[in-house]
Parts: structure tokens; sequence; C-alpha cells
């Protein structure tokens, strides 16, 4: 730096840029990206005002399934007894394929425990009943565990309470408390906004999503209306109201327009119900009027979402970043130095997405290896067809989701980054409208030319040469 450059006004401006990314906010691109996403903005709220639940619908249990009431529950005292006294048997084991006896045969002739059960909350606090646990069964109780109890008011009063599952609140807290501290520690102030937004997208999911589905809103719009806001909040919120996080929204919001439309058509091709597991099957039983089709649709959705923010904030700081590297890269150098970067960004994602599928359905998958059936068999079974569906509808939406959006941010970093205050000979503004990576010179405009400051309205015109008309191309 010279000593004429360190004592003109342009040199705060040149410090700046090592700050943070440039985000281009001139006053002609504020316009156009408002034109297109407060529209849209202003249509999710209104979806959001006139689809609004207002609550989960009136539902009496069912007794079946997860449809019943429970009540939390304490081991107040385990023995053990023998089993025939108390009338239970283990289950038979099946034989093992190569003949051996069964592992679970070193387990006869053990005793059996006899759990006493006290409830805790609810009508009935303070009742007492007593369980059965045989030497085979993989839950097992310790005196002073807590449970969950399910009620049923209509069975006899000996049985109206039985154990459906343990307590896993203090592990599942203190996972939580421990995921958001690290979030915090090494995200800082950013990480901290991100927690705020993943609450306000389980709200969102809690208290609009799920109770549309249920008051009978169609899922795909619930599911779209819903999933937008829910974009809209976490990414302005975690990344800052700027033209940059803007760009984002649009790329994310073309690609779930493309998932809706591809799993629309496939899902409606293959013939799929969605109706595929004792869970859906609940569901669609205790409420008939839900589309379990577009039930399905939704969750392809909602499950793309997350995965599409990251890909789209990825390449548009990919972008970004790239032009503060190199100001005089033009929008095609920077579309093809960031689809470089995309194409690794596919690869990984894509197979995590696909390998996160596959480890949520690997029971099912180990039942089919188990009965020997062909590849074929597997991928035409609507259990399964369901998942592939899902996973390369999801995998196509984020595939695309790279050159639209990488393209969609080269164009307007190239074009906000033409410094009009430079062509007006006038100086411009030390803020975010050129971006703070912009050179001192490139930024001040006609200011600065060669470390000598010159006068707005031409003062020296002799110093300003053909540098000056250079930079103004």
């Amino acid at each position: 730096m010279s000593p004429h450059e360190s004592h003109s006004p342009s040199a705060p401006h040149s410090h700046g840029h090592g700050h943070g990314p440039a985000a281009p906010v001139s006053r002609h691109l504020r316009k156009v990206i408002a034109a297109v996403l407060i529209p849209f903005a202003a249509a999710v709220a209104v979806g959001l005002v006139v689809l609004w639940p207002g609550g989960a619908p009136p539902h009496k249990p069912s007794g079946v399934g997860f449809d019943q009431p429970t009540e939390t529950a304490r081991v107040i005292k385990v023995v053990e007894v023998n089993c025939a006294d108390v009338h239970a048997e283990q289950q038979p084991q099946p034989p093992s394929p190569t003949g051996q006896p069964p592992a679970a045969g070193a387990d006869k002739g053990k005793p059996c425990q006899q759990a006493t059960i006290e409830v805790t909350t609810g009508q009935n606090k303070g009742h007492t009943f007593r369980t059965v646990v045989t030497p085979d069964a993989l839950r097992h109780y310790t005196t002073g565990q807590e449970v969950v109890v399910a009620y049923s008011p209509k069975a006899p009063k000996d049985l109206q309470y039985s154990v459906s599952d343990v307590d896993r609140s203090l592990p599942m807290w203190l996972l939580a408390a421990i995921f958001a501290f690290a979030v915090v520690i090494v995200g800082r102030l950013r990480g901290v906004l991100a927690l705020v937004a993943l609450a306000a997208s389980f709200v969102v999911l809690t208290l609009f999503i799920l109770p549309a589905i249920l008051q009978g809103s169609n899922p795909l719009v619930v599911a779209v209306i819903g999933g937008s806001a829910i974009m809209l909040i976490a990414l302005y919120l975690c990344h800052g109201l700027t033209a940059r996080t803007s760009v984002a929204v649009l790329g994310t919001l073309a690609s779930l327009l493309l998932i809706g439309l591809l799993g629309s058509v496939f899902i409606g091709w293959a013939l799929l119900t969605g109706n595929t597991d004792d869970t859906t099957g609940l569901v669609h039983g205790l409420y008939p009027d839900i589309e379990i089709r577009g039930l399905l649709l939704a969750g392809i959705i909602i499950g793309s979402l997350g995965v599409l923010d990251d890909v789209t904030v990825t390449q548009t700081a990919a972008v970004w970043e790239l032009k503060e590297a190199d100001p005089s890269a033009g929008w095609r150098k920077l579309y093809g130095a960031a689809m470089r970067i995309g194409r690794d960004h596919i690869a990984s994602v894509v197979n995590t997405l696909v390998l996160a599928y596959a480890g949520a359905a690997l029971p099912l998958l180990l039942l089919f290896s188990i009965a020997q059936s062909s590849v074929g068999t597997v991928a035409s079974s609507e259990v399964v067809a369901e998942e592939i569906v899902r996973t390369l509808v999801g995998s196509i939406g984020l595939v695309a989701a790279v050159p639209l959006t990488t393209l969609l941010a080269a164009l307007v970093v190239s074009a906000d980054r033409q410094a009009p205050a430079a062509r007006k000979g006038r100086a411009a503004p030390a803020s975010d409208d050129l971006g703070a990576g912009a050179p001192a010179g490139a930024a001040s405009g006609a200011e600065v030319t060669g470390g000598v400051p010159t006068s707005p309205t031409g003062g020296r015109p002799g110093r300003r040469g053909g540098r000056g008309k250079r930079r103004k191309q």
C-alpha cells in the first residue's frame, strides 16, 4: 500500500473486505430479487393463515397400537419367580440354518422376573400392577427404573395398564444439550441462530403441517406451504437477509417444484398407494379423509428440504467466494469453477441420501435377503418401490439444484459487480452495495486512481488517464 492509499478515503473500505463474504445488495438487484421473493413470501403467509388448523382435531383414543393414552410409571420392586408359577412360557426359537441348536437354549431353566410397577401420573396415580419378564426377553427391568405404560380403560381392572416402553427422557435431553453446546461452541452466533431456526422448523411442523393434514387439508399443499415457511425462516435467520441468501432461496424453491412434479408423476405412474406399513394403515383407519398418496409425496418434499438447503447455500457461497478471489471473472468462468465444486458435492450428497434410506429400510432388506428374492422382485414390491421413488426423486432434485443455483448465483454476482457508481463518476459508499471484497480503487469509482485521490466532480482530470477508462469498461 502506498502512502497516498494509506491516507485516502478508500483505505477503510479496502480493509473491510476481510471481515466477511461479500453480498451484492445494489439497488437494482434488490428490486429484481424483491419482485420475485416478496410475492412468494406473501403467498406463503396467506397459505399459512388460510390453512392454519388451530390444533389437531378432537379424537378419542382407540386403544390400538400407538393410539393409546400413556402415563409415566416407576418400577418399585423386581423379584425372581418360577416361570411355570406365573404361567409364562418362553417363545420357541427356530433352528439355525446350520442345524445348530438355538442360542436361547441356554436360558432354559432360568427364573422369570416379576416387576411391580407404580403409575406416577394420571387419574390413577399410585395404582400398582405386575408384569412378568421371561429370561429370553430383550428388555429387563431394575428397581427405580422409569417406564411408560399404556392405559386401556375398557379392559378388566387388573389389565388396564401395561408397560409399552421405557422412559428415555434423561439420555435424550442430555444428548440434545450436548448437541446444542457443540453447535454454539463451534458456530458461535451463527450456531445460536441455527438452533433458533431448528426450533422454528419444529414449531411449523408440529403446529401447522401435522394438524393441517389431520384436519383433512391436501397433504401436498400443506407440505409445500409449510416447507416454504421453514425454508424462508431457516435460510434468512441463519445466513442473513442478503442477496446471496435470496439466490439460495430461489434455487431451493425451483428444486422443490421439480421434486413435487416428478414425485407426483412417478407415484401415480407406479401406482403407489403410500399404505405400506402398520403405522400408515392405522393413520388411515383413524382419519379416512387423509389422502395417503398425498402424504407420501409430502414426505418426499419435506425430507428433501434439509439437504436442498445445504446444497443451494454451499453453491451460492462458492460462487461468491470465487468472485471475491477473482473480481474480474465473468459469469461463465464463475459457473465453470463452481460446477467443479458442485460435482463433488453431488456425488457425496446423493450417496448420503441413498445410504440414509437404505439404513432406515435395513430390516426390510434383510427379510428380502432371507427369502432369497430376486432383485427385480424386491425392487418392484410396493414397500421397496416407494423407497426407490422417494430416494431417486429427491436425488434428481438435489442434482438439479446444483446447476440451477450455480447459474443463478453466477449471473447475479457478475451483474452486480459492475460498479454502477464508477460509471457515474462519483464515489461509491463503503457498504455492501458493491460488496466489501472489491478492490479499493474499483469500490471507490473515480475517486482514487493510482493511489492519488481525485475530486468526484472531475478534479485532476489529467491524472485519471487510461486506467480510469479501463476500469469503467
